[in-house]
């Protein structure tokens, strides 16, 4: 079992163990982050492996609606920070392959990436043939 502690973030404090961040206020609460923001709990651990792993874990259980079942609030809705330790410990229990299911996720999100700069690319290019067209246009023009 991984060992992990969880805290409310004080902004301006550092910490020499592993650790990252979850957000937890908003329509996005239990959204992992690598840096602190004013609404987020802080995540430390004894290992980086524990750390990437519990990271993870938490961005799926983020991006699979486990973490809103327990949104409190009507303006701004937060989520408890015991509430949001029962959901990582749940998710550990749940998980039999963690690590399986991390590993697929992560690659996932890398290829997700990879489409975003091959998109990225694609629209810079469209730019550059429109720019281009209009610039033989104007070299005609003044000829």
């Amino acid at each position: 079992m991984l060992y992990f502690e969880i805290k409310t973030h004080c902004v301006g404090t550092t910490y020499n163990k592993p650790h990252f961040f979850i957000l937890n206020k908003g329509l996005n609460s239990g959204k992992p982050l690598y840096n602190p923001c004013p609404n987020c709990f802080v995540v430390t651990t004894t290992t980086e492996e524990d750390k990437n792993t519990l990271f993870h874990l938490s961005m799926m259980l983020q991006i699979g609606g486990f973490y809103a079942y327990y949104l409190k609030g009507s303006v701004i809705p937060f989520i408890t920070i015991k509430d949001c330790c029962n959901t990582l410990k749940n998710g550990l229990n749940s998980l039999v392959e963690v690590e399986k299911h991390i590993h697929n996720v992560t690659t996932i999100q890398k290829e997700l990436e990879r489409l975003r700069n091959t998109v990225l690319k694609i629209e810079q290019l469209k730019k550059a043939y429109i720019q281009s067209c209009f610039n033989q246009k104007k070299q005609k023009i003044s000829a």
